[in-house]
């Protein structure tokens, strides 16, 4: 009896050493940061892929967990991630966190409300011509902060000009009932989507650069909706 126990822990022993060995090759090919070769690789549609592959993570709780400090060594001498994400700085939505993704492996522009402007077009053009990005989303969120202040037409300082950028889709949305205030989530979360879809339309027709790779097929712009109550991101184009 002892010999078949000692045999039995020999052989617990052995496929605990071989799963540990190939769970440890899995998470070091799961952990390599992009580089000017993988990027090339990476198509538009591809690029989408990871993404929401990284969501699907997330929601479930099933993150890949990477030596962050040998991911900045790996990447200190250069950069080549594979998208960008123009995003709230909303806590609650950060892209490498809702996308599961590590050091060097997306861009990411972030200001109140997810609108575009010429300083973040230029870094999508940064990002997408001359870093190789394939894929630019904008990521709008639910219970949008910013959203709210521009559906109430909020004044603050220079929010009041940050807000400006976001009433064009608030005075496109229009046949929601209740209250045309910020009390009113359907009508919050309408303008909300119809931002999201604006800025992404905008990088299109404000920018020749962004324009021209996506006519070529190499880049795609998509525009999303992350829900802070689940952690999960719907695609909207």
């Amino acid at each position: 009896m002892k010999e078949r126990r000692r045999f039995l822990a020999a052989a617990g022993a052995l496929a605990a050493a071989s799963l540990s060995r190939s769970a440890g090759a899995a998470s070091a090919a799961a952990c390599r940061p992009f580089d000017a070769a993988r990027q090339a690789a990476v198509s538009p549609d591809q690029a989408l892929d990871l993404l929401k592959q990284g969501n699907a993570r997330f929601v479930k709780g099933t993150m890949i967990h990477c030596d962050l400090m040998a991911q900045v060594k790996a990447t200190a001498a250069a950069q080549a991630p594979f998208a960008a994400v123009v995003g709230c700085i909303d806590s609650r939505v950060p892209p490498e966190l809702v996308f599961d993704q590590r050091i060097g492996d997306i861009f990411a522009a972030r200001v109140a409300g997810n609108f575009v402007n010429t300083d973040i077009i230029g870094s999508l053009e940064f990002a997408t011509k001359l870093a190789g990005a394939k894929l630019i989303v904008v990521l709008g969120h639910t219970e949008c902060g910013a959203i709210k202040g521009a559906v109430d037409n909020a004044q603050l300082g220079n929010l009041t000009a940050t807000l400006a950028n976001i009433r064009p889709a608030v005075i496109k949305i229009k046949g929601i009932e209740g209250s045309q205030d910020s009390k009113n989530k359907k009508l919050v979360q309408a303008v909300a989507d119809q931002n999201a879809r604006d800025a992404a339309a905008m990088l299109l027709t404000r920018s020749e650069v962004l324009r021209e790779l996506v006519g070529a097929g190499k880049l795609k712009i998509v525009s999303a909706m992350h829900d802070i109550s689940n952690g999960r991101v719907t695609w909207m184009a």
